[in-house]
């Protein structure tokens, strides 16, 4: 069987960072490149084994990407190679001359992290401080050589009561974009989970009040990451308006990409957990994992071509198949919409394959109950 090729490849570049986020993926995060990360000749294989299997966007991370220096000849280099390319950064090391450079590299897209509304919150998670201010001026950098700037804000306890002013702060810096982030106890998350993770129930506050925004705010795309019951609400709520007479059309930010849509392509999306069957992660390793946050490694590219990898693995034919979940996932009315978070589950219980862990709707009831244990 052939399968689709991948829609997002996230790729770590480096392990380096100058920052020591408290909900890090990463157990371990250097603060300089690392002897393991991938050469440039070795990117360039890469991003020539990803144009192989078609186009799928490449999102340059880390770590920090922009502390390597050859990144923006990577970035240049993918694009010529027709991949369309996003940069995940922390923001803090962006100046006039270089967002320059980014722009002039072809990247289509900027993420920025903002973990608060405010300096306190933000630095406070980020374990620097001045590290909100710096990201702002990062954000308002690119933003002024025109280049389309998204912020990626990781949903925790110490955040979520600020969602109404980290949507304002997104709508006052001009990003195109507000993507929010469900914590997943993996990496260092593991560490903080007890302290930082949010309820079952509490998600599925959060994940109405994203529907109820984004009703409202056209002109701003939203995303719920990390969050795959986010399309079983908007599903239910959906249903909900069409009884009751107030059916609206589907956001464009939920349909597949329309051709002629400036952001299209970097934002569609078409079902919840797209861990092995729409997205990939590439460790600095060169380790290929379903997602950033599920470790459980599908091969890696230098020792296999990546297409071979993506095509082959057992473990992505297992994440492809929604008859193998378990529990209330595998009888669950919307499984094949949601599959429920892959990564989560694994790093709650170790089966990747197990019930979403942070999910409050019981199929079998059809009501939303806060889960046991």
């Amino acid at each position: 069987m052939t399968y689709p090729p991948p829609r997002l490849v996230f790729w770590e570049t480096t392990a380096g960072c100058n920052l020591r986020c408290i909900h890090c993926r990463r157990i371990e995060v250097a603060d300089q490149l690392t002897p393991h990360d991938l050469t440039t000749a070795e990117a360039f294989q890469l991003v020539d084994q990803l144009a192989a299997t078609g186009s799928p966007i490449l999102v340059l991370s880390g770590g920090e990407p922009l502390m390597r220096p050859d990144i923006l000849e990577i970035a240049r280099y993918a694009s010529d190679a027709s991949l369309p390319v996003a940069l995940a950064t922390n923001g803090t090391l962006i100046d006039d001359a270089l967002a320059a450079r980014i722009r002039d590299s072809r990247v289509k897209r900027v993420s920025i992290s903002f973990d608060g509304a405010d300096a306190p919150t933000h630095d406070m998670f980020r374990s620097l401080p001045g590290s909100f201010e710096a990201a702002i001026r990062g954000f308002r950098a690119l933003r002024a050589v025109g280049l389309p700037v998204q912020i990626n804000t990781t949903v925790a306890r110490h955040n979520q009561a600020q969602l109404e002013t980290i949507l304002q702060l997104a709508k006052d810096l001009d990003a195109v974009a507000l993507h929010l982030f469900l914590l997943v106890p993996v990496g260092c998350g593991v560490e903080i989970a007890e302290d930082q993770m949010i309820s079952a129930l509490e998600y599925e506050r959060v994940l109405n009040w994203l529907y109820d925004v984004e009703q409202n705010e056209p002109s701003l795309q939203l995303k719920a990451t990390c969050a795959p019951h986010y399309f079983r609400v908007m599903r239910q709520r959906r249903a909900e308006e069409n009884h009751q007479g107030l059916r609206r059309d589907l956001p464009a930010s939920h349909s597949r990409q329309v051709s002629g849509h400036p952001h299209g392509q970097m934002h569609a999306a078409t079902k919840g957990c797209l861990a092995g069957t729409g997205v990939c992660f590439i460790s600095h390793r060169g380790q290929v994992f379903p997602c950033g946050y599920l470790p459980v490694e599908a091969g890696n590219v230098r020792q296999q071509p990546f297409g071979a990898i993506w095509q082959d693995s057992a473990l992505f034919a297992e994440m492809r198949d929604p008859d193998l979940l378990g529990g209330k996932c595998g009888v669950c009315q919307f499984k094949t919409l949601c599959s429920g978070c892959r990564a989560r589950a694994y790093g709650v219980v170790g089966d990747y394959l197990a019930e979403e862990p942070f999910c409050a709707y019981d199929p079998e009831t059809r009501s939303i109950v806060e889960p046991v244990g």
